[in-house]
């Protein structure tokens, strides 16, 4: 295992420490689980496109370009908070 150093500030670091204790684990355990749980854009393409191909396999032949432009943006209307309720 190679050792890296990398600068953050230390509110940031703090809050590593807290997060892995949170969850039981070292720093370097959550931030090795943080960075392999999160897909690179590469990665989130091939999803998309494996998605995509299924919904047009199993769902609906007829599913179009449009469509997925249009989810997309209710995604980000969703997670940006235009869409939906806040709790």
């Amino acid at each position: 295992m190679a050792d890296t150093t990398i600068k953050i500030s230390e509110a940031i670091r703090d809050r590593l420490r807290t997060l892995a204790e949170e969850r039981g684990l070292s720093t370097r355990a959550y931030v090795e689980r943080v960075v392999a749980a999160t897909p690179t854009e590469a990665e989130r393409a091939e999803r998309t496109a494996r998605a995509i191909a299924y919904i047009r396999a199993n769902l609906r032949p007829d599913f179009t370009e449009g469509d997925v432009r249009e989810a997309q943006e209710w995604r980000d209307a969703i997670v940006a908070g235009r869409v939906g309720e806040r709790r």
